[in-house]
């Protein structure tokens, strides 16, 4: 199948016609725009240093509902010890900064360029993408962000500088959303990390329906904050 060159204007291709690694099309900008009408299709952008930007749509695709997160019987005890705490959207840069600064098994350098984190924090600015923030002692220990519309989020990256703070994190995010109404994370690629908190393969066209439903409700608008482990506007 053809990799479909974007146009100026904030469109793009039935993600139907991404090729058999859901690469669908390159080009375009990171624009606000750009990012949310991509996001709502079910797209994404992912690429490195000296690469134009790719836009993916894969098939299958991974999604966890909030409401059937599966918590191993040693994360949840840990979670009762309250070692760590958490907060919405507090240092959302720090977050995303610190995600792309986390090495990675195996790769050279990050998918989350400068260019990349820019348009992210432009998005968070605007109340669309969001952060969880795990602390211990009042340090950063771990996060987890990405990008919500309506009842859907698109959880991005997570980063952890303690043994099991991002799995926390990614609970309490996970919980909050689902006391907030969500019905949708993509997790976008499989991986056995997600697997195990019991997420689901999909097929690509089951979860575009499921994305359509969900980003017809509406949303929370603006920055996010927890209190008393509810998800709640800024």
């Amino acid at each position: 199948m053809a990799v479909f060159a974007l146009p100026r204007a904030p469109i793009f291709p039935d993600p139907a016609l991404a090729d058999k690694d859901g690469l669908l099309a390159v080009g375009g900008d990171l624009s606000p725009q750009r990012l949310l009408a991509a996001y709502a299709l079910g797209i994404f952008p992912w690429y490195s240093d000296n690469s134009p930007i790719l836009w993916w749509s894969p098939d299958p695709r991974l999604v966890l509902e909030p409401s059937c997160i599966h918590v191993p019987r040693r994360l949840e005890r840990l979670l009762r010890q309250g070692r760590f705490t958490f907060s919405l959207d507090r240092v959302f840069a720090q977050v995303i900064t610190r995600c792309a600064q986390i090495p990675r098994h195996g790769k050279i350098g990050t998918w989350i360029v400068p260019e990349m984190l820019a348009a992210y924090c432009a998005l968070h600015d605007l109340g669309f993408a969001h952060s969880i923030e795990v602390w211990e002692d009042n340090e950063l220990v771990g996060g987890v962000y990405g990008v919500a519309l309506g009842q859907a989020f698109f959880g991005e990256s997570m980063f952890y500088e303690r043994s099991n703070a991002s799995k926390a994190g990614l609970v309490i995010l996970s919980r909050a959303l689902h006391g907030a109404g969500f019905t949708l994370f993509d997790c976008q690629q499989v991986t056995r990390h997600m697997l195990n908190f019991g997420a689901q393969i999909i097929s690509r066209t089951e979860f575009l329906t499921r994305l359509a439903q969900a980003v017809k409700h509406n949303g929370i608008p603006g920055k996010w904050r927890l209190a008393d482990g509810s998800l709640v506007d800024g």
